[in-house]
């Protein structure tokens, strides 16, 4: 039965559902929710409907998370036994290394937390008896092209973000609160305004310096995006299971998603100023004025490598 689930993660570990966000939220919905489920196991097994259904919306968010973290890891983390695929991509990864010398060791440590997120829940539902999560009909996008990465067909796009950073004075204000209708402005208010490449879509990418290094301040926002989702989404959805079992593994996944939420926004602010020359991309210096000493939108110190 594990054996099943592997097999599946093996061959839905790949990419992912955005172009510039989602793609087709509703046919995924569809896909997902509605399987239906084999009756006589699933009756005996004591697991509800809707607990099935909310572990295989979480499984399917974890595969297309996935799916992100392992184009970046393919290019710019560690590629091992651990996280297999791909063989790297030495200038990305010196750039992503600006903003902290173990930035390898993250995203491969992300990636694998991913893994492990979906096959566990994967398994789960299939020990009772309930379908598990699969999007390999909906690995149809072509992924880079540059240095390192794996030529397969993916299920998220890179390579056309437009990431929204409001998240980054969102959970710094002590005057505003997103539950009550409050708005907070963009850390890096450029990143809204286009369709921006966060790992080289081809080696045509790596240069000049300054480009590539936007790339890299790009993945780093989008980094602490990806992640600001998995914790909300846990905590909320554990309020509507009905199953004590169901309910540990939420809130067992849950503060994982939260620690890499906080990681991210910490390496954030380590983005080296920078304008990038082929599109007009700016990224400020957050640990400078007029960021500095505003507690909304200044950076954390910075623990930047010497260059």
């Amino acid at each position: 039965m594990l054996q099943k689930v592997r097999t599946l993660g093996s061959s839905s570990t790949r990419r992912s559902f955005l172009r510039t966000g989602l793609a087709a939220p509703g046919v995924i919905g569809t896909a997902l929710i509605a399987e239906r489920l084999p009756s006589a196991a699933f009756a005996a097994s004591g697991l509800t409907s809707g607990d099935a259904s909310i572990l295989r919306f979480l499984s399917a968010l974890e595969i297309l998370e996935t799916d992100l973290w392992q184009q970046y890891n393919e290019l710019g983390g560690i590629q091992d036994q651990e996280v297999p695929g791909g063989s790297g991509n030495k200038p990305y990864t010196q750039a992503l290394s600006k903003l902290d010398a173990d930035m390898p060791q993250y995203i491969h440590d992300n990636t694998e937390d991913e893994f492990t997120h979906f096959n566990f829940i994967n398994a789960y539902l299939v020990s009772k008896g309930a379908e598990p999560a699969n999007l390999d009909r909906f690995r149809t996008l072509q992924g880079s092209t540059s240095t390192g990465a794996q030529n397969v067909k993916r299920l998220t796009n890179l390579m056309q973000l437009t990431v929204d950073t409001s998240w980054w004075t969102r959970y710094r204000s002590r005057t505003k609160n997103p539950d009550f209708g409050d708005t907070f402005p963009p850390a890096i208010p450029g990143l809204i305004q286009g369709k921006f490449p966060a790992i080289p879509r081809s080696d045509a990418d790596l240069t000049p310096r300054t480009h590539l290094q936007a790339i890299a301040n790009t993945a780093a926002f989008h980094f602490g995006t990806i992640e600001q989702g998995g914790t909300s989404l846990y905590p909320a959805l554990a309020q509507r299971v009905s199953s004590v079992e169901v309910l540990r593994i939420l809130l067992s996944i849950g503060p994982t998603e939260a620690l890499h939420f906080q990681v991210w926004h910490d390496k954030a602010g380590n983005a080296p100023a920078v304008t990038d020359p082929t599109n007009g991309l700016v990224f400020p210096d957050l640990s400078k004025p007029p960021f500095a000493g505003n507690e909304d939108l200044q950076a954390n110190r910075p623990n930047r490598p010497s260059s």
